[in-house]
């Protein structure tokens, strides 16, 4: 370890010390989800399951609730449930990446674990310069840098980042978000025969490509997989305008639905279809564990103007991850269901049966840290609503076909709302935590993630409407 490299870390595990009981004592800290120990954390990274050990790494400033030089954190688990916080990855210790390890993915060969991750410099006339680099661990633990595997090609600017590699057949591929010269968002393919060379194939997607026309000024943390039979293209498009119902976050992160020519690069897709319906869901990345699983984390939180009112900064953290979601294609649509292994969290189980609600409101304390599964048998008239905490509601509005989440804004106090279209509405998956809420839609169909701040002590969840329901409740240890 190099004395700049030794230091950064001794600075942040410091950090950690000094503010990790104020941390803790936090009532807005969550029961299942990772977060921070202190300080800001975002995008998921380095996804893998690594000898049998699951591995999250994630984007983290441990000295300020704000964007700085990030690092990256690391946590591991046997069960995707129970989590071990392990030392620090990757410090921003190097000339190529002194101003940020940003995020990237991991792959697995000959029995070693590759991290590939974008190193960040800034320059003092304001500009900036970008490097894809490498860092290798043989126990998954500690990681030896390998610098700058890949340079900026010259057709792009320096908003190029976010590597993704994976194997297929013989080959290696990496797949990066990147900026034109004429500010178009755009998926760029790379391949390789070792991991440390790499050649540029070409743009497979992007804004103005394959009759999508303008379609965002950058495309961050690209992820093309394979489902039922199809390519499926994740990324996170920054500059997209709102449009009715849909692209109403600062930043979207959806998918296209296709297949890759991995010869002549095209890639034929259908529309853009955002994955999370909520306010707070940004940069997802996936992985394959050894069930074959397809496997979601993505970032709760996003860069917009009300992050810095988040209550949880003064207590010195902000920001959290997903819980972990099993990804299907059916249909023509990804579908995400919570991982099984979070049932083992189920304690205290209560079922209710409700024969006709007739208008009268259900009270039923569900406390903080708490699973519902709520079957719909009957609706008969048009709405349905479930109050959270007096914080934030989910409503059905049957007429027009429409579900809606709605909270309050933390900046101004005032309700802001995220509504999506369905069919019909027959089952409900939500899980709570205590400042936070993801909503399943008929086994994933849809889903809404939001973080929310109520009054720590109430529990309370309110159900309105004339419907017929069976609500079971299980609390989450």
């Amino acid at each position: 370890m190099n004395e700049t490299k030794g230091l950064l870390i001794q600075k942040a595990y410091n950090k950690v010390e000094k503010y990790k009981d104020k941390s803790k004592a936090d009532p807005y800290r969550l029961t299942y989800h990772l977060m921070p120990p202190v300080g800001l954390l975002n995008d998921p990274n380095g996804l893998i399951q690594y000898k049998g050990v699951y591995h999250v790494f994630y984007q983290w400033n441990p000295f300020e609730t704000s964007h700085g030089a990030k690092f990256w954190g690391h946590y591991t688990s046997r069960d995707l449930v129970h989590w071990h916080e392990e030392p620090i990855a990757l410090a921003p210790s190097e000339w190529y990446d002194r101003n940020g390890c940003y995020s990237g993915s991991a792959v697995e060969s000959d029995g070693k674990l590759y991290l590939f991750y974008t190193g960040n410099v800034k320059l003092e006339d304001g500009t900036r310069e970008t490097y894809q680099c490498l860092a290798v661990s043989s126990d998954g633990i500690h990681f030896k840098k390998h610098g700058p595997i890949l340079r900026l090609p010259k057709h792009y600017t320096a908003h190029f980042r976010d590597p993704k590699v994976w194997k297929k057949d013989e080959c290696w591929y990496m797949i990066l978000g990147a900026q034109t010269l004429d500010e178009k968002g755009s998926a760029v393919l790379f391949t390789s025969k070792d991991l440390y060379h790499w050649e540029e194939l070409g743009r497979i997607a992007g804004s103005g490509m394959n009759g999508i026309g303008d379609f965002g000024y950058m495309w961050e943390c690209p992820d093309l997989i394979h489902l039922n039979g199809k390519d499926v293209l994740l990324v996170s498009p920054q500059g997209l305008e709102p449009s009715g119902y849909l692209y109403n976050n600062l930043f979207q992160s959806g998918y296209f639905i296709g297949k890759l020519d991995y010869d002549s690069l095209n890639f034929q897709h259908g529309s853009f279809t955002e994955l999370d319906r909520g306010f707070d869901f940004y940069a997802p990345q996936t992985f394959t564990d050894e069930l074959g699983r397809t496997i979601l984390y993505g970032w709760m939180g996003i860069t917009d103007e009300t992050e810095i009112f988040q209550p949880t900064i003064s207590n010195h953290w902000v920001h959290a991850l997903t819980i972990p979601r099993v990804l299907q294609l059916k249909e023509g649509k990804v579908y995400q269901a919570p991982v099984e292994e979070l049932k083992t969290l189920r304690k205290d189980k209560v079922e209710v049966k409700i024969d006709k609600l007739k208008g009268t409101p259900v009270h039923l304390e569900a406390g903080q840290s708490s699973e519902l599964l709520l079957e719909l048998l009957n609706i008969e008239i048009g709405h349905f609503q479930i109050t959270f905490r007096n914080e934030a509601c989910f409503i059905l509005d049957s007429d027009k076909n429409e579900v809606s989440l709605q909270r309050k804004n933390l900046k101004t106090g005032d309700l802001e709302t995220r509504t999506c279209k369905i069919s019909s509405l027959s089952k409900l998956q939500i899980f709570m935590d205590h400042s936070s809420l993801e909503i399943f839609i008929n086994e994933g169909e849809e889903v809404f993630t939001t973080r929310y701040f109520p009054n720590p002590k109430d529990d309370t969840i309110i159900i309105h409407g004339d419907a017929e329901f069976k609500l079971t409740k299980w609390d989450l240890g």
